[in-house]
């Protein structure tokens, strides 16, 4: 093997291709008008509690929770099901690098999706304002 050898899912040399692209945007009001509403009920319903702990760490939680709504909207897209029977609100969490740059983390519904379209990490990119948030993810193979 004159080449050596490499990790395929790391070897820079192997192309890889976006298999799914998704992007969602939402009013922080909205968000916040839930929140309001149904409280706990609606953080345990859209986030896992890792997500429920970051985003009302913040004196302002709802732009954080409308982008992680935002960004399980966008991760549903990419793998084409949308939020739904096939790909659930606990199927994708946000996690977050030290650097700021967020990630995803996929459970159950979510790992077999990313099976069946043998993609190998979905990148994700999250953006709020204190009226809007959005969020784009692109599922890499």
């Amino acid at each position: 093997d004159a080449g050596g050898e490499g990790d395929a899912a790391t070897d820079e040399r192997i192309p890889r291709m976006i298999l799914g692209t998704g992007i969602d945007i939402i009013e922080v009001e909205r968000i916040r008008e839930s929140y309001g509403k149904f409280g706990d009920r609606f953080l345990n319903r859209i986030l896992q509690p890792g997500e429920i702990e970051y985003c009302l760490g913040h004196t302002d939680p709802a732009p954080h929770l409308a982008a992680r709504f935002a960004a399980k909207e966008a991760v549903s897209k990419a793998f084409g099901t949308g939020i739904g029977n096939q790909f659930g609100w606990h199927d994708a969490e946000v996690g977050k690098e030290k650097t700021g740059k967020p990630f995803v983390i996929l459970h159950a519904k979510g790992k077999v999706l990313m099976e069946e379209k043998e993609g190998k990490e979905v990148q994700l990119s999250l953006s709020h304002t204190k009226v809007h948030a959005v969020a784009m993810a692109l599922l890499v193979g």
